[in-house]
């Protein structure tokens, strides 16, 4: 299926490896001249000569690189058409062990970094009349896990803003959607210290995912096809979320 993008210019967050990366290599080979940011400078160079990607170091929890960062792809590929925001994980832990400190770092990864670059790219979204806006967050953040309070918590605000984002510039060409990840095989499961093959047989899809199913889903939503799909959120985790809203 021809996606209608080629030539459309992606900046992906947090696309040194994992999700990020399927989302970027997908795109890339559906003709987007994609942009990956990540904090390991190696890790990034590595990774963005694997796919012919444009590498672009900073670090997502200082609004100040966010800045510098889609200053430059702006520059090197072209105005940001397709946005991918993506951060990593927070730690694992209970209610009853974090402080106020913890909190702050957490909401400023997870939250204040996308909406600090959503507000950065969509006035040349809305100037074109055409923008693609994808959030991943997690699975957690519609049913919440014992053990991920950041998660749980701070990712269902992402859920929140999706919705009230997406309203606001439905009339302008510009989607706005959630992808809630599932137990998927990256490096953040290994983490939190969970065993792969028994997971497996937790999920009714009798196994975790692969990266690469999610890059399909976010390419898909980038697309011209898409352009209906707005406000929405939806998960790739085999069927393992339960709940029916």
């Amino acid at each position: 299926m021809d996606l209608g993008i080629n030539g459309k210019t992606a900046f992906v967050m947090g696309a040194s490896s994992g999700l990020g990366f399927s989302v970027a290599s997908e795109l890339i080979n559906n003709g987007v001249k994609v942009a990956i940011c990540g904090r390991n400078k190696e890790n990034l160079e590595k990774a963005a000569g694997k796919i012919g990607a444009l590498p672009v170091l900073g670090d997502l929890t200082r609004s100040s690189d966010i800045l510098r960062m889609v200053k430059e792809v702006n520059e090197k590929l072209g105005q940001i058409d397709i946005l991918l925001t993506n951060t990593g994980g927070p730690p694992k832990a209970d209610f009853k062990d974090l402080d106020e400190a913890e909190w702050t770092k957490s909401f400023q990864s997870i939250f204040l970094s996308v909406t600090n670059t959503i507000k950065l790219v969509l006035p040349s979204m809305k100037n074109n009349a055409w923008g693609r806006i994808i959030m991943i967050a997690s699975m957690t953040a519609k049913e919440p896990l014992p053990g991920l309070i950041l998660s749980n918590s701070i990712r269902a605000g992402l859920l929140g803003l999706s919705k009230s984002v997406s309203t606001e510039v439905a009339g302008k060409g510009i989607t706005v959607n959630v992808i809630l990840p599932g137990y998927i095989e990256t490096q953040r499961l290994r983490d939190l210290g969970l065993d792969l093959n028994s997971l497996g047989s937790t999920i009714p899809a009798g196994r975790v995912g692969h990266p690469d199913e999610l890059g399909a889903l976010a390419a898909f939503l980038a697309s011209k096809q898409a352009a209906y799909i707005t406000g929405q959120v939806i998960a790739v985790d085999g069927g393992y979320t339960r709940a029916i809203l």
